[in-house]
């Protein structure tokens, strides 16, 4: 372990103190543009696709990214502890890119979902680039870096959602796509000219068999949480799904207790680890739910007398933004308020606000100037949300370890999106309503939509209390587990 903690002092010093340090950030921010061109920006043109393969599957055609996240996000962590983080680096984009091109030309719903699923590989690339930033600076440092790292590709989002919203009404969503495909490629090239590469290894073995029976097993079950409402509960396909999910996971489970070189082993997680990820499950998963919302609720017009709707009031993009100008801030404060009350506490501070915002989403449902509001204000809570979340559990595992633990927060974000978008548009479906011959999402639907997310806020919120006073106490005597590694 020594030798690893040398290996990557080695890294920084290479970097810190002249202007590569500022070429590498730049660079990290810019890899995390192309996350937001591969998840969240495809939100803007939601409408367009659901019409182009006449679908109302809106959880497939967003969250279907997020749900191969689950199973790249470990698959990808493990191979940069082994191999090397900026290879890794490379490979992700590579592979997001690919996706983007299959989207981009999909004929039908059935390729435009695989291509989806090779472009979830480039949520990987957030945790790599964090693992990246805290390699390079000392901890009180990094924790500042990594807020900006994370959150500095913001600015660049608010910009893009309108020219987004522009192209495709001019050229078709499949611009968006092209985009994301060439940015991928442009910045492979970068990280690999840019970023040195990392001394620090882990000897192992990837478990790819254990990263299929997870991403197979979550797919299998989130699957029949999104047909289950339209084709019948009881119907055979999607209790086939159920079966098959929960027998992959229980054999991932069962594999992974006694796999010495296990994807993800359950038996190493601390307490304090255990409940940063569960408090990042459970918070990430009701921002990205209300991201989902907002365009289906900005797509309606409140002279239709559903109850909701912002149509008419101002553009998609336009509530899209307010969220992207939020993360650029709430980012680099959340670095800077941990390196003076600790990550924690931090955490903590961004999931209660979170839970406060979205409970204002009842009033901005209808109101724009509410919705632009709470819009920021969630921004602020995502940008808080993922520096606090990667810097609590980067604080909690030792330097050649970064990658994986750092996957496990991306995992917890992916799961938690993917859980809160199929069990939200299920909700949607179930309680929808015709209106001169069209067939739209109720009030009931989406009030209660938000009532969900609003909840898991409040119980992660909770959570995050606990968590503060646990690692308070615990600072005279070391957790079990990953915790104990860094003494």
């Amino acid at each position: 372990m020594q030798q690893s903690r040398t290996d990557d002092t080695d890294v920084g010093s290479h970097t810190s103190g002249n202007g590569r340090l500022i070429g590498l950030v730049a660079v990290l921010v810019m890899v995390n543009f192309v996350v937001d061109s591969a998840i969240t920006a495809p939100l803007v043109v939601l409408p367009d696709m659901l019409d182009h393969f006449e679908t109302d599957q809106t959880a497939w055609l967003n969250a279907t990214a997020m749900l191969a996240g689950v199973m790249w996000a470990p698959l990808l962590g493990k191979s940069a502890d082994i191999h090397g983080r900026r290879r890794v680096l490379v490979l992700t984009l590579l592979l997001s890119g690919v996706g983007a091109l299959l989207c981009a030309v999909a004929p039908s719903l059935w390729v435009f979902v695989p291509g989806r699923v090779l472009q979830g590989a480039a949520l990987a690339a957030v945790f790599l680039s964090v693992a990246i930033a805290r390699s390079v600076c000392p901890p009180r440092t990094a924790m500042i870096l990594v807020g900006i790292v994370t959150s500095g590709s913001a600015v660049l989002n608010i910009a893009t959602r309108f020219l987004v919203e522009e192209l495709a009404t001019e050229f078709g969503f499949q611009i968006l796509f092209l985009g994301s495909a060439v940015v991928a490629a442009a910045m492979a090239v970068c990280v690999r000219r840019v970023i040195p590469e990392d001394l620090a290894r882990t000897p192992g073995r990837v478990d790819i068999r254990g990263a299929l029976l997870l991403g197979g097993g979550l797919a299998g079950v989130l699957g029949y949480v999104s047909l289950g409402s339209a084709l019948g509960w009881l119907a055979v396909g999607p209790l086939a799904l159920l079966v098959g999910g929960v027998g992959s996971l229980a054999r991932w489970l069962l594999v992974s207790s006694r796999k010495p070189d296990a994807l993800i082993d359950l038996r190493d997680l601390g307490r304090p680890l255990v409940l940063t990820l569960v408090v990042v499950f459970l918070a990430a998963g009701s921002y990205q739910s209300m991201l989902q919302l907002i365009p289906l609720i900005g797509d309606v017009a409140a002279d239709q007398n559903l109850g909701y709707g912002l149509a008419g009031q101002g553009s998609v993009a336009l509530l899209l933004a307010a969220p992207g100008l939020g993360v650029t801030l709430g980012g680099p404060a959340a670095g800077w308020l941990a390196v003076r009350i600790g990550p924690a506490a931090t955490l903590a501070g961004a999931v209660v606000l979170g839970t406060v915002v979205t409970l204002g989403m009842f009033l901005g449902a209808s109101r724009l100037p509410a919705a632009l509001c709470c819009g920021f204000l969630l921004g602020v809570t995502v940008g808080a949300l993922g520096t606090s979340g990667f810097n609590m559990a980067g604080s909690l595992a030792p330097a050649e370890r970064q990658g994986i633990v750092s996957s496990l927060v991306m995992v917890m974000v992916s799961i938690g999106a993917v859980v809160l978008d199929f069990v939200g548009a299920a909700v949607l479906r179930s309680t929808t309503v015709v209106v001169d011959g069209d067939t739209t999402n109720s009030a009931t639907g989406v009030y209660s939509y938000i009532a969900i997310a609003s909840g898991a806020f409040a119980v992660a919120a909770v959570l995050a209390v606990g968590l503060v006073r646990r690692t308070r106490h615990s600072r005279t005597a070391p957790p079990p587990g990953l915790e104990r590694e860094t003494v």
